[in-house]
């Protein structure tokens, strides 16, 4: 268990004890740090505050954490797709079979490690940072940054895709991004689409999906459920085959693995789907191909597509 003592500077003041800390110990993850705010790890002026309570200058955060290698997300030298990129913001294409986040079982190759990496060494040398610290940084796999560093970037995720599913994620590159971000998702101020490939042969040219969608305790299974949250899915075909059907779809929801249980409901699971039915293939045929928000910097609304062809990729 270590111990940290921080005390809030003037420029710290007004921000939130969540984002205080994720600021001041940048390399451990922002699930956990929530979680040692919640347990009552953390203190301000010897009180406990929640994850929201607004900092003052000269304010004392104590805050017990164990830096354990699950807690850290650990940069990892994988190669990025970056389809647009500027201060504030990444947009990435997930290839299928990538994680977006460490779980418990395992810590290494996700999307997440790929980040920190990309954000804290790539971006250096770019830049043209000094000559010999690059070269001492490219000589590890796992570089280790002091938890004291203040100049670490930690990738804000944003929204999530399935292990399987490939496709577009945007990534803030600061706190108040993400923050302007998430607000933006929960509010449905941003368009997503995707491309599936589904067994059977659709009758209907478009139409909606609304069933509701909830967790099965026992099993650990997300399926259609009475009594869960609802759940709405459009859908437009694009293409018919012999016996699949390539379709668009728009999850006008969000809830966990929400397009392939409800296409998987109606007889039609994707494609590589082995989870919900679907028939084998190399990959599941789910692509998230389109991504349109607000920029978090005013008024610009961004368009993003990435086609793929074959579900090759």
């Amino acid at each position: 268990m270590t111990r940290f003592e921080l005390q809030v500077a003037a420029e710290d003041a007004k921000k939130r004890l969540d984002e205080f800390l994720f600021a001041k110990i940048p390399k451990v993850s922002k699930i956990y740090l929530r979680e040692v705010i919640k347990e009552g790890k953390c203190e301000v002026n010897g009180e406990w505050q929640n994850r929201g309570y607004i900092l003052r200058k000269n304010d004392f955060v104590e805050a017990e954490l164990e830096l354990g290698e699950r807690k850290i997300v650990e940069p990892e030298p994988i190669a990025l797709d970056i389809i647009f990129e500027d201060r504030e913001l990444l947009v990435v294409n997930k290839p299928a079979g990538m994680l977006v986040h460490p779980t418990v079982k395992v810590r290494g190759g996700t999307l997440l490690n790929a980040l920190a990496y990309y954000l804290n060494y790539e971006e250096e040398k770019r830049r043209g940072g000094e000559e010999e610290k690059i070269h001492s940084r490219e000589v590890s796999s796992s570089p280790h940054l002091p938890f004291s560093s203040s100049n670490f970037i930690r990738a804000g995720l944003v929204h999530r895709l399935d292990k399987d599913t490939s496709g577009l994620l945007v990534i803030a590159k600061n706190p108040r991004s993400h923050r302007i971000l998430c607000d933006h998702f929960k509010r449905k101020l941003v368009e997503k689409r995707y491309f599936a490939l589904v067994g059977g042969v659709f009758e209907d040219d478009e139409g909606t999906i609304d069933t509701p969608v909830g967790r099965y305790a026992e099993e650990r299974f997300w399926n259609i459920k009475a009594d869960g949250k609802a759940a709405e899915t459009r859908f437009w075909v694009k293409e018919r085959f012999s016996d699949s059907t390539l379709l668009e779809l728009e999850p006008v929801t969000g809830r966990t693995n929400q397009l392939r249980i409800h296409l998987a409901s109606i007889g039609h699971a994707i494609i590589g789907d082995k989870k919900y039915g679907g028939r084998e293939f190399r990959r599941l045929c789910l692509h998230a191909y389109r991504l349109s928000f607000w920029h978090p910097n005013g008024n610009q609304w961004m368009e993003f597509e990435n086609i793929i062809g074959n579900f090759e990729s």
